[in-house]
């Protein structure tokens, strides 16, 4: 992998972590299943016994698939028909029975039937960009924002977007604008958009640009306003580590050690510890090695 590329994943990483509760990995969903298969492991202890139960799964699942899909000519809003078409197809794709295109379709059904639950339009932008169609992927984060302009997982989703076609700023054009109208959106709708949050990944994309005065601006400026807040000291801290400044990351990673919450206080003293080289990660908090479709409220 190539250093830049590297250096993103850090940041999206990172951003995760800083984050925190936000339920959802920056890093495609369908890439991380994608790799799934091989961690497993059977593979490697019983690679006849791992064959045969493969088969197995992979039979009843295409079985699954085949119900769903007579249950959806039938009733094609059918939403537990849908959800259940989209579980099994990703878990094919996790077996490479099967790939992305098939997951699409439900999701966009979905999408629309459930305009207000972010998350199945996150998975479909997700599964748009995983295929190469990063205009589809730009209208499904769209969708969200237009609605929803402080929904983190659109957001984080849109700038990984961005700088994916190298555009950090229109990424840092997006944010600003976020945080622009912040004051506005919390006074129409109290806490729907976590400033906080949104200064930490602007510092992010700053520091992904290798604008390291900005992104230490962007976290100052976080940590001054919530100064009981974790996020942005954590952010602080990895950047300053990542440039080599150990003794200045390290008060900071005490002192964010000390405000978070006790979950994430040994991953905050792991990557405090962790060696420079290669640059170190911040095990995701959140993250789940299977995702599960959202639940229709």
């Amino acid at each position: 992998m190539s250093q830049p590329r590297n250096r993103w994943i850090v940041q999206l990483i990172l951003a995760l972590a800083v984050l925190t509760f936000v339920g959802i990995s920056l890093v495609p969903i369908f890439g991380a299943l994608n790799n799934t298969s091989s961690s497993n492991p059977n593979s490697t202890t019983n690679p006849s016994g791992s064959g045969v139960a493969a088969n197995n799964q992979t039979t009843k699942l295409q079985d699954e698939v085949r119900g769903y899909e007579l249950v959806l000519q039938r009733e094609p809003e059918n939403q537990t028909a849908l959800k259940g078409l989209l579980q099994a197809r990703l878990q094919l794709f996790t077996l490479k029975q099967g790939d992305i295109k098939g997951v699409i379709e439900p999701l966009e059904k979905l999408a629309k039937l459930n305009p207000q639950q972010s998350d199945y339009w996150v998975l479909l932008a997700q599964a748009k960009q995983q295929i190469g169609d990063k205009e589809g992927a730009a209208q499904a984060y769209r969708a969200i924002l237009d609605t929803k302009p402080g929904d983190l997982k659109a957001l984080q989703g849109m700038v990984a977007l961005l700088l994916d076609q190298q555009r950090p700023e229109a990424a840092v054009g997006l944010l600003q604008e976020t945080l622009t109208n912040a004051v506005q959106a919390n006074t129409i709708q109290p806490g729907s958009v976590d400033v906080v949050a949104v200064q930490v990944l602007l510092g992010n994309v700053h520091a992904n640009q290798k604008r390291y005065p900005q992104a230490i601006s962007a976290f100052d400026q976080a940590i001054q306003k919530a100064p009981q807040d974790f996020r942005p000291v954590l952010a602080k801290a990895m950047l300053l580590k990542e440039q080599g400044k150990l003794t200045e990351a390290k008060p900071l990673f005490d002192s964010a050690v000390a405000l978070a919450p006790a979950q994430y206080k040994d991953e905050i003293n792991k990557a405090a510890t962790a060696s420079t080289a290669p640059t170190p990660t911040v095990p995701t908090p959140t993250a789940t090695t299977q995702p599960t479709t959202p639940s229709t409220p």
